[in-house]
């Protein structure tokens, strides 16, 4: 009996660290994601906005 108490600790520690990692792992990816849809926002708003011309406007450097 004593050893199955002691196997159920150690998973129950085992699950609560791969929890933990999980959770940062989540937190970690939310940051990332909130930065993209800022980037894509922004890159959004330049094209709205004729900051970005296209490629067809665009003048050719010289050694063309």
């Amino acid at each position: 009996m004593q050893k199955e108490v002691i196997d159920l600790q150690i998973r129950l520690t085992e699950q609560e660290r791969q929890l933990e990692d999980l959770n940062h792992e989540v937190l970690r990816l939310s940051k990332l994601v909130q930065r993209l849809e800022k980037q894509y926002i922004a890159l959004q708003d330049a094209l709205q906005n004729n900051f970005v011309k296209p490629l067809s406007e665009e003048t050719r450097p010289p050694h063309y």
